[in-house]
């Protein structure tokens, strides 16, 4: 059998999900072929053999219209393949990613964390869209004494975990910022009276605590009632309409796609008088919301918090991506799926190779004090400086946040 690379060897082995969109315009074997070409002219095609140093991805790959993990291993092997363009980490070893499908079940992601634990060489994991699964995950990550990095789930606890030292950071927003800043979003359209529909999970309950803490200090607006829902319930309309008869002039909803499509479903075949502006947090944007909700989407006022857009990125950021991007046949930024996981996991794994590089080893937990004295970095979100302390494990504040909305072709664009 042919010599392979490791990164080669790696792809073999990929969920097949990773070729759904946003792949849909590339096969299996052109992907192959394109990295054959990146080895070939690579720093490091003489020495391809070298042992690579792993990074892990743990998301919901196999979860029916989820498009989340395959954003981030999409934004992780474009950095990958900058980095490893420049001559890799520890004097020549290539950076290679390892995934694992949890399928949204917290029993699965434990598992998972506890295998990927085991592999040598593996640095660190990314982790995926779903906070309930993270926070299950937490006292493995503990044991296991794995830097994790959080580049899609919010729940404030998943950082503020209580654990010395604490091996999680995150590349992500979080839910003390995103309810904050939801709620001015309808107060500054003069929406002061809000209902909140909320997920029945750890996601939920984060960002209920969330709104009770921005509350205490502010009038405006007020909150006419909080309604709760369970996965997978038939039907959300009752809840909507409760919220409405409570006066609610705007709903401000913690939902994934799924859940949030039937919603907006259910909305549009209401009376125009009872459609009222809908404020999303932005778990809908990991999956296929906008073709589930379809035609009734333009009936409704539907607005989703966001940390970046490709549309606002720095002009010299988005072309060093697009770059790499466009040897993966990713062409145009329109053809990014669910955008926030690309780019959160692209700086992520930049950041990591700079810990890697600073640790001089691939002991996790060099690399978690690494991580906590990286210098300034310019990312494509923003500019890093730093990303992490040893008393601050979040790389964002509110200066990243914007809202969007989706255009009548499918894309999100800041509103």
């Amino acid at each position: 059998m042919p010599h392979q690379s490791p990164a080669l060897r790696s792809l073999d082995c990929v969920d097949p999900n990773f070729l759904r969109p946003p792949f849909r315009a590339i096969s299996r074997r052109k992907v192959l072929g394109f990295l054959s070409s990146f080895l070939a002219f690579s720093p490091l095609a003489k020495a391809n053999t070298a042992k690579p140093v792993l990074i892990g991805i743990d998301g919901e790959f196999g979860l029916a219209n989820s498009t989340s993990a395959q954003a981030i291993e999409l934004g992780t092997r474009i950095a990958m393949h900058e980095i490893n363009q420049a001559g890799g980490v520890l004097g020549g070893r290539p950076l290679d990613v390892v995934t694992r499908d949890h399928r949204s079940i917290p029993a699965r992601g434990i598992k998972n964390i506890k295998e990927l634990a085991g592999m040598p060489d593996l640095v660190a994991v990314l982790g995926g869209r779903f906070s309930p699964v993270i926070i299950e995950q937490l006292p493995a990550l503990k044991i296991a004494k794995l830097p994790f990095m959080a580049v899609w789930s919010a729940a404030d606890g998943i950082v503020d975990n209580g654990s010395k030292p604490n091996y999680v950071f995150r590349l992500s927003l979080r839910d003390s910022l995103a309810m904050p800043y939801m709620l001015k979003s309808a107060r500054q359209r003069g929406l002061n009276e809000v209902g909140l529909l909320l997920t029945n999970t750890s996601w939920g309950r984060s960002n209920q605590v969330a709104v009770q803490k921005y509350m205490a200090a502010h009038r405006s607006p007020v909150i006419v009632d909080t309604v709760w829902y369970n996965w997978q319930e038939p039907t959300l309309v009752d809840r909507y309409l409760k919220l409405l008869a409570a006066g609610a002039k705007a709903i401000v909803l913690v939902a994934n796609d799924d859940e949030a499509a039937l919603l907006v479903r259910e909305v549009s075949a209401l009376p125009p008088d009872k459609r009222i502006p809908i404020i999303s947090h932005w778990g809908v944007t990991g999956g296929r919301f906008f073709s589930e909700a379809g035609p009734a989407l333009k009936d409704v006022d539907f607005s989703v918090i966001q940390t970046f857009s490709f549309f606002n990125a720095g002009k010299a950021e988005l072309q060093r991506f697009m770059n790499a991007a466009a040897e993966l046949g990713i062409k145009r930024i329109e053809d990014i799926e669910s955008p926030v996981g690309v780019a959160h996991a692209y700086d992520a794994v930049h950041i990591l190779a700079k810990a890697v590089q600073l640790a001089k080893s691939t002991d996790r937990s060099a690399v978690r004090r690494a991580l906590e004295r990286i210098p300034a970095h310019q990312g494509l979100v923003r500019r890093y400086a730093p990303a992490f302390t040893a008393s601050r494990h979040e790389a964002f504040d509110s200066q990243q946040l914007l809202m969007a909305r989706y255009r009548a072709d499918g894309v999100l664009v800041p509103a």
